[in-house]
């Protein structure tokens, strides 16, 4: 078992050495990546804001109903909201939902185009198909999820905001004043830093997983899956990783 996890990790490497080359046309590359910045970035944004939202909503239900104490002022109920959301909720969580959608979709076409040989067409008209295909699925994911994080921690915090005050959970006045509350910008830094890294580990984990399907549909859907559990257990130990590195 461990073996055949060192044989997949360099695998893995040679296979980034493969992806990680000068392509073949710069005007190629350019089209190849609007098309996957809609089809990965543009098209999540409905899922992140809506997810977002009412997660922002129960982060404010149960973190008011925990600290309902009359000595406890509304403005720490918002400062645990922020903090939640803009430390882990939204890069963290949000990632392993974009695993799931955005990683599945990748894995599943490359394996599509691999068990139909239509990359082996590719390597015989002398392009290297790693690159071709692979390149811009990690430059769009690497680009375009801080803007889906971004909007995620805004839809959070006002999500919460509204739970807040519809329900008259708070005081809406000094919840959101706890939003502003001695606000560390450098948490935001962390925050986008963490989803650079889990833009490249889904991109890059979910196409390699793609990539070397064999055999036919059956072991594509399978590849995916796969490709879902290595992304989810990477992202989570590297949260652990860049949390001790960067909060420390």
């Amino acid at each position: 078992m461990l073996n055949g996890f060192f044989l997949g990790l360099g695998s893995y490497f040679l296979f980034l050495g493969s992806v990680l080359r000068r392509p073949e046309s710069w005007r190629e590359f350019g089209k190849s990546l609007m098309r996957e910045i809609e089809l990965l970035g543009l098209s999540s944004i409905p899922l992140v804001v809506f997810i977002s939202l009412f997660m922002g909503a129960v982060l404010t239900i149960q973190t008011a109903i925990n600290l309902d104490d009359p000595f406890i002022p509304d403005l720490f109920i918002g400062v645990a909201v922020r903090e939640g959301i803009v430390l882990e909720f939204s890069p963290t969580i949000v990632s392993l939902i974009l695993a799931g959608k955005v990683g599945s979709n990748i894995s599943s076409s490359l394996g599509a185009m691999r068990v139909t040989e239509q990359m082996d067409a590719l390597q015989v008209m002398g392009i290297n198909p790693a690159g071709y295909l692979v390149l811009p699925k990690i430059v769009a994911c690497l680009l375009f999820f801080p803007v889906l994080i971004v909007f995620s921690i805004f839809m959070g915090l006002l999500g919460g905001y509204l739970a807040g005050d519809w329900l008259q959970m708070v005081n809406p006045d000094h919840f959101l004043m706890g939003y502003f509350d001695e606000f560390n910008p450098y948490f935001v830094v962390y925050a986008l830093t963490k989803t650079v890294f889990f833009a490249f580990i889904i991109s890059s984990i979910s196409a390699w997983y793609g990539f070397n399907v064999k055999g036919g549909a059956v072991e594509v859907g399978k590849a995916s899956t796969k490709a879902v559990v290595a992304m989810s257990f990477t992202i989570i130990l590297f949260n652990y990783i860049l949390t001790n590195v960067m909060l420390q």
